[in-house]
Order: structure tokens, then sequence, then C-alpha cells
């Protein structure tokens, strides 16, 4: 099993969840820091996973989507500088500590992850995403795991329809319809949750869908006379979303599982201390990166 690490969504969570008080000897905040190097060391002593890897989002404008759709997360406000410090000392603790780091100008956390889901999946060996982020919901299939790690509740392929509304295979396509207003995509004006969820029960995708328009006003969904017209009339819209809501599975990545790239080798014990020391830190974690230690192969 290999274990793949959404980590915006574990940084994101410490920053606004941890006592923002937490500093270096430089009056640098440490808090998030501090939150995301727990999580992954506790992560690292229940999973044991035999491969790791933790995927970092470089940008909210430079992917791809953006270039094919400018407006694409452009609701976001920018991350605070005391935030984007913490994110830098968060892959300086990955790499001390033995895990590997990943990210991209271009792609984002979501297409590294599923890329290495491609090749596990390719090579026999199943994953789990460790995620608070629905979108990842479409990578998975028989034998893999979604793990919401902060709500310790997981998700196997058969249970993703249950817990979001579509099977994995469909949400991209649904996310096409709906929109996603977190990611500003708009989606097809007026299909909402319900709407879609229905669409995509009937057909398997949306070419699917765009292919069987005739069959829209005979389904029972409220506004199905009409329903058809405003899908055709938002076809381009809802192929542009597709393209953004679909997580690229095939991005180029100099990374070779077969060679063990992603098996996480002991933490550099001096050199995190001296790390911990730099960022005021405790017992805590020290105590923590011994077990890993003594765990590491």
């Amino acid at each position: 099993m290999i274990y793949l690490v959404d980590a915006s969504v574990y940084v994101f969570r410490a920053y606004y969840s941890m006592p923002p008080d937490m500093a270096d000897g430089d009056g640098n905040p440490t808090h998030a820091l501090f939150g995301f190097a727990r999580f992954l060391g506790d992560l690292i002593e229940r999973a044991r996973p035999e491969y790791l890897a933790v995927a970092f989002d470089e940008s909210l404008t430079s992917s791809f989507r953006n270039q094919l759709y400018p407006a694409y997360k452009a609701n976001r406000d920018p991350a605070p500088a005391d935030l984007l410090w913490q994110f830098a000392r968060c892959r300086e603790f990955c790499e001390l500590a033995g895990v590997r780091h990943l990210s991209s100008n271009e792609y984002e956390a979501d297409d590294i992850i599923g890329t290495l889901a491609a090749r596990a999946r390719a090579g026999g060996l199943p994953f789990t995403v460790v995620t608070r982020d629905k979108d990842m919901a479409q990578l998975v299939r028989d034998g893999d795991v979604y793990w919401d790690y902060a709500a310790n509740e997981r998700y196997r392929y058969h249970e993703i329809e249950g817990r979001f509304g579509v099977a994995p295979e469909r949400f991209a396509d649904y996310l096409a319809l709906t929109g996603d207003s977190v990611d500003n995509i708009p989606g097809v004006p007026g299909v909402g949750p319900k709407t879609a969820t229905a669409l995509m029960r009937e057909f398997a995708s949306l070419d699917e869908l765009y292919g069987g328009l005739e069959r829209v006003a005979g389904l029972p969904i409220r506004g199905a006379s009409k329903l058809a017209e405003k899908l055709r009339q938002h076809r381009e819209a809802a192929y542009l979303a597709r393209r953004l809501t679909g997580i690229a599975c095939d991005m180029p990545l100099d990374l070779d599982l077969d060679h063990g790239q992603l098996r996480p080798r002991a933490p550099d014990i001096a050199a995190l201390n001296a790390f911990f020391d730099r960022s005021g830190f405790g017992p805590m974690l020290r105590r923590q990166v011994e077990r890993l230690a003594a765990l590491a192969p």
C-alpha cells in the first residue's frame, strides 16, 4: 500500500486550529509547522507505510488550469506571508524526516497524487489518499482508500457514492455540471447537486449525457423539459469545466516506484533536533522522531 498525502489540507488545518503564538527565535510563527509535523509523524506511526509521498501545491496561479481558464481559483485570497514561510519549513521537515515530498509549478498536488496513484495501480499496488478534499474521491478504485485523517473516516470504492453522492468514475463529470465554487469553476447554470446526481446515475459520463440529450426531458427530474436545452446551450462551458475538475494522472514525473524512491528513510535525528531548536519546539516531536527512527528499516 502506498500512502499519498495532500499536504496543503493539513498545513492549512494546523494554521487555523493551532495556537498562533508559537514562534521561533526570530519571531516567525511556527504553529502550522508544528501541527503538520505532528500530523505526519502520527500518520507514519499509525500506518507504517511501505511507500509514502507528500504532495504540495506550488502556486494558486501557475498551473495549466490557469492557462485554460484564467479565473480558476481567482476568488481565493493570497496565502498570508507567514503561512507561505511555514509551508517551506514543512517541506524541510519532510526532507529531514526521510519522507519524499513533491511539487510542481505547472501541476497541482492533486495531479501529483493522481499520477502516483495511476502508476501504483499499473503496478498492482493499491493506494490510500490522505486528504479532506472531495475532488480526490475521483481517484479511488477497488482496493484503494480515501482517508479523511482528521475525522478518522475511511472510504473504500463502494462507499464513495454513499459519502459524496456520485461514483468515483463520474465525480469529475458531476463537478463539471454543478461547478465548484471553491475553485471558481462555474459549471452549467441552474444545475445543482441534486440534478447533477440524478444525471450521473442515468448517464455514465459527460460524453454519454451529451450523446443522449433527447432522453433528458423524460427523466424524473424537476424542470427536465427545459434541462436538455440548458445543457445544450452550455455545452462548451461544461466541457471546459470538465478539463478543470478532472485530475491529471499522466503528468511528467521523474520517479520510479520500482526503485523504492518513495520508501520512507530513517529520519536524520541530529538535523531534526537542530531544526526543532531553531523552531522553538519542545520534547514532543523529538520523542516522536526517535520512535520513527526505531521503526525505520
